[in-house]
Formats: C-alpha cells, sequence, structure tokens
C-alpha cells in the first residue's frame, strides 16, 4: 500500500488494497482551509469531512506532484464482503498471503488506522477520514523504494467510489474508481515533476490497479474454492475467531471444486 496505494481494497482495495507518494508542510488552521468536491469528474460530500483533516487534505490535493484515476474496476464480490475486507487490512492481506496471491502485510495502529507494506518497497500508515455508503477518503503516508527511484516519502489522499452492480449471472459485484493525489516530501525530487511525473504516475496507477486485481482474484477463489479459502484461513496461526465466523457465514455453505482456475494463480 503506499504510501502510494491502498491496501487492495483499496480497499483492498485496496485495501486492500493495496497499496504511494507524498509532502511536507504546515497544516494551518482547519477554519482557513477548504476542500472542492470535484475530483476528476466525481463528487464527493467534502463538507462531511472533520475540520481536523481539511487542512490536512488540502494541502496535498493542491500541491500534488501528480494526480491519478483509475476505474471503474469490477471485483467479482458481494457487498457485504467487499465492504468487509476493505474495512479488515489485516485480515484481507493474511488471506492474500496466504493464498500466494501476494505479500502485503498490515497491522492495526488505532481506529480507522493501519500500517500497511506491499512487499514491492511501498510501507506506510493508512488512515480512513470519512466513509458513507457510496464513497471513502483515506489519507495515508509512507515510503517507497524501489532501482529507478531513491528512498522517498511522502504523503497521499485518496478518493473511492463504490457502486453495487449485478454481473450477467445476476450476481452481485462491485465498480471501484479511486483518485489518487500524491505528493513527495523531498523539495528536489518535487523540483523534478517534469521529469518524474511520468515514472510516478506509472508507478502510482500500477500500484493501485495490482491492488484492486488482487481484491478480484481473492474473490474468485472464494467463488470457485471456498473450502480452500477456509482451510487456509483455519491454519496456525488461527484468525481471530470473528473473522473465521464472517469466513464460515458467507463461504460455509459454498461447495467447493477443488479446481484452481487462472485467477488462482500464485505470484511469481
Amino acid at each position: 500500500m503506499i504510501a502510494w496505494r491502498l491496501h487492495p481494497v483499496t480497499p483492498m482495495l485496496v485495501a486492500w488494497i493495496g497499496m504511494g507518494v507524498l509532502l511536507s508542510a504546515g497544516y494551518g488552521r482547519s477554519e482557513a482551509c477548504t476542500l472542492s468536491s470535484d475530483h476528476a469528474g466525481l463528487t464527493f460530500p467534502v463538507e462531511r469531512v472533520n475540520p481536523v483533516w481539511t487542512c490536512r487534505l488540502q494541502v496535498v490535493i493542491q500541491n500534488h506532484t501528480t494526480e491519478s484515476k483509475l476505474g471503474p474496476i469490477r471485483t467479482t464480490l458481494s457487498e457485504s464482503m467487499y465492504r468487509y475486507l476493505l474495512d479488515q487490512p489485516p485480515f484481507t492481506a493474511t488471506l492474500i498471503r496466504r493464498l500466494k496471491l501476494g505479500r502485503y502485510q498490515s497491522e492495526a495502529r488505532g481506529p480507522a488506522r493501519f500500517w500497511a507494506d506491499d512487499g514491492e518497497g511501498t510501507k506506510g500508515i493508512v488512515e480512513l477520514v470519512y466513509e458513507d455508503s457510496a464513497s471513502r477518503i483515506y489519507f495515508l503516508e509512507g515510503t517507497h523504494e524501489s532501482r529507478l527511484l531513491p528512498h522517498v516519502t511522502g504523503k497521499a489522499v485518496v478518493f473511492l467510489r463504490m457502486n453495487v452492480i449485478g454481473d450477467s449471472n445476476r450476481n452481485e459485484a462491485m465498480d471501484s474508481t479511486l483518485v489518487a493525489y500524491t505528493k513527495l516530501d523531498n523539495r528536489f525530487l518535487s523540483g523534478l515533476v517534469s521529469l518524474l511525473h511520468p515514472l510516478v504516475a506509472g508507478i502510482v496507477t500500477s500500484r493501485l490497479q495490482k491492488g484492486v486485481e488482487t481484491v478480484d482474484r481473492l474473490g474468485m477463489a472464494m467463488k470457485r474454492d471456498p473450502q480452500r479459502v477456509l482451510s487456509e484461513a483455519e491454519k496456525p496461526p488461527s484468525l481471530p475467531e470473528p473473522h473465521m465466523t464472517f469466513l464460515k457465514r458467507v463461504l460455509g455453505d459454498r461447495p467447493g471444486t477443488g479446481k484452481s482456475g487462472p485467477d488462482d494463480r500464485s505470484i511469481p
């Protein structure tokens, strides 16, 4: 997750979500800050955001290094499962690892606050700023390391729009659209925005997309072989009982196929 990317879910988005880029600046007084409701053609109820967050979000959005939009992307999950995975990043990351769909790790660090690591050089803190039945807003700060970029830190704001839809077989699925603003901390790197923009934007978009696709693969595994998912979840160390109860309720009545499809393949 990001620094630049949601726990798939984005969810894991993001989110698990999977899972950035960032900024350093004073936040100022919240009453002096405002947020636009329009982001990449989508409208969000920013007037409902807690005022203590307004300036922190504004400084990233108005001074962003990159802006990225992804979606709508469809995931083959029911609304209840989608929201559960989105709300429980440590649980989602554990399932993804045990099913060999990714290397995500996540830990709770307070109410609506999580540490996340995508296993590919990006790690940091994800905080849920606002949520309603259709929208979520996240604030992220963390680090990224790769062969193409030096050690960088920064912040990001991610807007998530969710829609419940029915697929061709009348099964429930979810469409997700994400808008991400990222801002680098390093002033020298930020000054090279014209050179860095394609690289940074490409990393952000690919990370967001991979996070959503990983969650979709998790959903496919749950549909195609629910018994395998339950078996992996029950292996020691066992998952917390509330998670197991939820999984057994939503998967326990589904017959397992015992087969692996193309969406159940392991990571390289």
